[in-house]
């Protein structure tokens, strides 16, 4: 996991930072120099424009320019007032860091690509808005800024260089924000030789007698994650589960008051998912869906964790009812709403600054909370946030988010934490649509390209 800071949180590293700033600068410049080498193809006789501020950044852009020169470069440094840049074959954009607190009207590059000096000038170090020159890379420092993965961070940041100048190990201790990356997948615990399917058993309740699609592709991204068996149960379905043959299994529950015999069938699995399709379910004599009291009556009589989406998510009502919920539980509780289930939850959309929101509704209902979206946030109620950026437009399709709260759960099932159980999931859901078809991917592709990036990742 890479680590994720503030400005505010960089700024004390850097403080406490045994080495000179100097030492600090000079190392800083000189990768910048090594990166901008690279996107010239060269440097004798290239063009470098270098708009340099009067802080540390412009001191990192100084460095930069002196090496580039000694490689021989054409170099012109330039204040970030500027308004117009002479013809360059790169513009090294060192104007200011992220301790800008005033807009900032960058001059226009023009054809030319531009290298960001740890975050495009005048782009939001905490949340990603701002005017900001176009970077086609930026090398950053030490750890990731949440500006550079939120809002028009990853847009106006391009590629993202992590480079080390001495300040890891302080930054990796300063972190309780981490972003996901393939690594990770060494996380997720392997099977011993004495396993068998009810070690990892997981149960989905959801769908209804018409609409069962839903707990399905939750069961199959499951089984594909590596859950040992499948149990689905379908609010109002006949004898059997009332479901297509498959590698799931059937559970009848009853139409209404169905939460009593789901928690018996709970009671034999590590962990269950409940929500998807659950909307279709029949309605109370008085004509409501009474949805609220088996969600919650099932969720408060089991004791394995639980994943809760879709419809058990809006079934489940506001934060203070999730947070009596989860004090209740003697097992974790994961919630994955996407943005208007967010707002249904606590009553407002998801804040500039999704970090700290999502850290906020995570503390105040005692869950881990799943936001969805381009980064995918995911925060535990201790604080700590996982980062997930490897979704893409290509999940933006029905029926992908019932396929994570399968694999949530099996995640959860083969013992990961339930904040690493959330972030790693969405981390390999993501990756795993990238695998697939750029164009018409659709859910029931998911479960099977989740098990050959699994594969791969355990060979």
């Amino acid at each position: 996991m890479i680590p994720v800071l503030t400005p505010e949180e960089m700024a004390a590293v850097d403080r406490s930072a045994p080495e000179p700033v100097e030492v600090l600068v000079e190392r800083a410049g000189f990768a910048v120099a090594r990166a901008a080498h690279r996107m010239l193809g060269g440097s004798y006789g290239r063009r470098c424009v270098v708009i340099a501020g009067r802080g540390n950044n412009g001191n990192d852009g100084r460095v930069a320019a002196r090496r580039l020169s000694a490689w021989g470069a054409q170099v012109r440094l330039v204040e970030p007032d500027t308004t117009r840049l002479p013809p360059a074959d790169l513009v090294i954009d060192a104007a200011y860091g992220t301790g800008l607190s005033r807009p900032y009207h960058p001059p226009d590059p023009g054809v030319a690509p531009v290298l960001a000096v740890d975050i495009p000038s005048g782009l939001s170090g905490l949340t990603g808005s701002g005017d900001a020159l176009r970077a086609g890379r930026t090398v950053t420092f030490a750890a990731i800024k949440p500006g550079l993965l939120l809002g028009e961070g990853p847009d106006k940041s391009g590629l993202l260089e992590l480079a080390g100048i001495g300040l890891e190990t302080l930054a990796r201790q300063a972190a309780g924000m981490w972003l996901l990356d393939d690594d990770d997948l060494s996380m997720l615990p392997g099977r011993s030789r004495q396993a068998h399917k009810w070690q990892t058993a997981v149960l989905v309740v959801g769908g209804s007698e018409a609409m069962n699609g839903a707990p399905l592709l939750a069961a199959h991204g499951a089984l594909r994650a590596g859950a040992g068996y499948a149990l689905v149960g379908v609010p109002g379905s006949p004898a059997g589960g009332g479901l297509p043959p498959g590698p799931h299994v059937g559970l009848s529950l009853p139409a209404l008051g169905w939460a009593g015999a789901a928690a018996e069938a709970a009671s034999r699995v590590r962990a269950v998912a409940v929500g998807p399709g659950l909307s279709g379910r029949p309605k109370n004599p008085d004509g409501s869906t009474g949805s609220a009291t088996p969600v919650a009556e099932f969720l408060a009589s089991t004791s394995v964790p639980a994943v809760v989406d879709a419809d058990g998510l809006n079934a489940l009502g506001d934060v203070g009812t999730v947070r009596a919920l989860a004090a209740g539980r003697a097992a974790p509780l994961v919630l994955t709403p996407h943005e208007g289930e967010y707002r249904r939850l606590t009553g407002h959309s998801p804040a500039e600054d999704r970090i700290t929101d999502v850290r906020g509704t995570a503390r105040q209902t005692g869950a881990v909370v799943l936001l969805k979206g381009s980064p995918t946030i995911v925060a535990s109620p201790d604080g700590r946030v996982l980062i997930s950026r490897s979704g893409s437009p290509r999940l933006a399709t029905a029926g992908t988010g019932d396929v994570l709260s399968g694999m949530i759960a099996a995640f959860l099932a083969r013992g990961l934490e339930p904040l690493e159980a959330a972030g790693l999931a969405a981390h390999v859901h993501g990756q795993a649509a990238r695998r697939g078809p750029g164009e018409g991917l659709i859910a029931t592709d998911l479960p099977e390209l989740v098990s050959g990036l699994l594969s791969q990742a355990a060979l």
